[in-house]
């Protein structure tokens, strides 16, 4: 039973997780590429991007975000079956899932959500804005790379990896 919850925590992770991390990532520079109506006389808008891959980016984070809760759930149950719940690497990395998730909800879809409210009104959006952005992102995937480290390697472990 352990290597069958371990291939589906696994398999969720590569399908939920990894699609979010990707589109959140093409999601700031997607944004700055939509054409706005610039007003006359004040030089050139951006030349391409359309409102709807910045839409199409934000539904993928938000419907694979929920996907990912399969992640956790099926990593409890894997490691109670492996009975590792108390182990250092397993706290470790449920603290920086936790994390990710937060920054996840708090940050990342949030300020995507008023960027593309921002594009949909055909608003230009700030540079700075998608930078922020952008740096929510970074630390989001920094997090899942982090956590995914910690499952291979697992310091501390008695299995010998």
């Amino acid at each position: 039973m352990t290597k069958i919850l371990l291939s589906l925590h696994v398999l969720a992770a590569i399908i939920a997780i990894g699609p979010v991390t990707v589109a959140a990532s093409m999601f700031p520079p997607a944004a700055r590429r939509v054409a706005v109506p610039v007003p006359a006389g004040a030089g050139e808008g951006t030349d391409a991007g359309d409102v709807s891959t910045v839409r199409l980016l934000h539904r993928i984070c938000r419907v694979y975000a929920g996907l990912g809760i399969a992640v956790p759930v099926l990593g409890f149950a894997t490691a109670a079956a492996m009975g590792v719940l108390g182990d250092a690497w397993l706290i470790a990395s449920i603290a920086l899932t936790a994390a990710a998730a937060g920054l996840l909800v708090a940050f990342v879809l949030p300020r995507q959500e008023e960027l593309l409210e921002q594009l949909t009104d055909r608003q230009p959006v700030e540079r700075a804005r998608t930078a922020r952005l952008a740096m929510f992102t970074g630390l989001f995937n920094l997090l899942w790379a982090t956590v995914t480290v910690l499952m291979i390697v697992r310091p501390g472990s008695t299995t010998g990896a």
